[in-house]
C-alpha cells in the first residue's frame, strides 16, 4: 500500500489499537499489496468507548463479555450477577484494553 493510503487508515483508527503496537500494524500495512486494501477495510473493528459504555450499563450481565466473543465468562456473569459486582468493577478498567486487542487480533488475521 502506498504510504498516504496508511497514512490515513491510521489516523482513522488509531483508537481502535492499542498504542504500543500501531508502529507493528503500519510496517505490516505498508508491506501489504494494494489490492488488499478493500479487505482490509472490511475488517469490524469494535469502538473501545462503547464497549465501556455497554459494560458499565450492562456489564452485570455479561453483554460486554459476549460482545468479545468471550462466552464462558459471559455466561458467569450472567448467571452469578457479575460474581456478585467484582468481576463487573474488574471489566470496567480492563474492557477498553481487551478490545484493542481483539481489535489488533482481528486485523493481524486478514494481514
Amino acid at each position: 500500500m502506498t504510504q498516504q493510503k496508511v497514512d490515513y487508515y491510521m489516523m482513522a483508527n488509531q483508537k481502535y489499537f492499542p498504542p504500543e503496537r500501531m508502529l507493528y500494524v503500519r510496517e505490516r500495512l505498508l508491506a501489504l499489496p494494494e489490492e488488499r486494501l478493500a479487505l482490509i477495510s472490511t475488517v469490524e473493528l469494535k469502538d473501545p468507548t462503547v464497549m465501556l459504555l455497554i459494560s458499565l450499563f450492562l456489564g452485570t450481565l455479561g453483554v460486554d463479555r459476549f460482545m468479545l466473543g468471550d462466552m464462558g465468562m459471559g455466561v458467569l456473569k450472567l448467571l452469578t450477577g457479575g460474581v456478585c459486582g467484582i468481576l463487573t468493577i474488574i471489566d470496567w478498567f480492563s474492557v477498553m484494553n481487551k478490545t484493542r486487542d481483539l481489535n489488533f487480533n482481528n486485523l493481524m488475521m486478514y494481514i
